[in-house]
């Protein structure tokens, strides 16, 4: 029986392979699976089939598997054994058998089914490959116009593909805009809707404030001073701790500039965010110390052990220390990773005046 053939098929596939780089043996495996499901679906085929394309030339062989008996009861499952053995002498009754089939108008499903298939495979490449460069830009500051913005969800078009900035990834204090250009942190890449890559972008994110200083600052990007961490109250303010090994390099001046100017144009991109650009120390009293300015600090005593850091500071200084809703503190913590209790030198000596009353009621009794 003639087989249903398409040497083009053959040549497209192998054009394929080496513009795109998609296997010739992957798109015919494919091809040959969408077929065998093609022909049960328009041919309401209750065998069990198969389809076999040869690598060379296209030719297209449809076989019906049928199982052999002494007589066949069911002529779409079954094949007697007389008939078996004018294909093969050797089949015995339980064997299977390969008959193969030429059905009506096939060679048209066969080439819109192949047709369907390549393309389909094309765009998983294109995603792949989509997917794969923007994989690697995860943790890199990207730029895009936005397309859809509301408190949920703000979607951004990147070029090759959408990202999305959820609420919490939103500065609360900014307005988005369809049509504005943004910038935002690529935290993520997932796999959407139908396999359509999109990056999961944040405006929120510590390291959008790493980064952001990383461009602005040639000596943080050739790793001359170092960011050791960030801490954020996005939209409002940031502490960044910062390091140099080179004596002769000033890492919080550099980083802020000649009159702020290095510095300024991170806080214009977060719309008026102050940033405190801290010098970090290895000696966690010094760190916390400078991690709490603009206030003042008196003495810092620390429990190594439990990373819990005692503040004393003027007690016209404690609501510069603790800052507006606690922010100076919390933002201190986070940036140091110690608990910090602040108190001031009225509420301290407080303190250690009653501690000591306890003490000689204790030693009275």
């Amino acid at each position: 029986m003639k087989a249903i053939d398409n040497k083009e098929l053959i040549l497209a596939l192998e054009e394929l392979e080496k513009e795109k780089g998609i296997k010739k043996e992957e798109l015919l495996d494919s091809i040959r699976t969408a077929l065998i499901t093609a022909y049960k679906r328009n041919f309401d085929a209750l065998e069990n089939v198969d389809v076999k394309m040869d690598e060379q030339t296209g030719a297209t062989h449809v076989f019906a598997i049928k199982e052999v008996m002494e007589r066949a009861n069911d002529d779409a499952l079954e094949i007697s054994l007389e008939e078996a053995r004018k294909i093969n002498k050797d089949l015995n009754i339980g064997d299977s058998v390969e008959v193969e089939i030429v059905p009506r108008d096939f060679g048209r499903i066969a080439a819109q089914t192949a047709k369907q298939v390549i393309i389909q495979k094309l765009r998983e490449t294109e995603r792949n490959l989509i997917f794969n460069e923007y994989n690697e830009r995860k943790g890199e500051i990207v730029s895009g116009i936005i397309q859809k913005a509301d408190k949920n969800i703000v979607v951004m078009d990147l070029g090759k593909l959408e990202g999305i900035m959820l609420q919490k990834d939103q500065i609360p204090t900014e307005n988005y805009h369809v049509n504005d250009k943004i910038k935002g942190y690529v935290v993520d890449v997932e796999r959407g809707e139908k396999g359509v890559p999109q990056a999961v972008v944040s405006r929120t994110h510590p390291d959008f404030v790493r980064k952001l200083l990383e461009f602005e600052i040639p000596e943080i990007y050739e790793g001359l001073i170092e960011i050791k961490s960030v801490s954020r109250d996005p939209g409002l303010r940031s502490k960044v701790a910062v390091y140099s090994q080179n004596e002769n390099i000033d890492p919080v001046g550099s980083c802020v500039g000649q009159k702020g100017i290095r510095i300024q144009n991170v806080i214009n991109e977060l719309h008026g965010e102050k940033i405190d650009v801290i010098e970090w120390n290895p000696d966690p009293s010094i760190f916390i110390a400078s991690a709490l300015l603009p206030a003042q600090i008196m003495a810092v005593d620390i429990k190594e052990e439990e990373k819990f850091a005692q503040v004393i500071v003027p007690d016209d200084q404690l609501s510069l220390a603790i800052g507006k809703a606690g922010q100076n503190a919390r933002l201190a913590a986070k940036l140091t990773n110690w608990k910090i209790d602040i108190k001031s030198e009225t509420q301290f000596r407080e303190m250690l005046a009653k501690k000591a009353e306890e003490g000689n009621i204790a030693e009275s009794k």
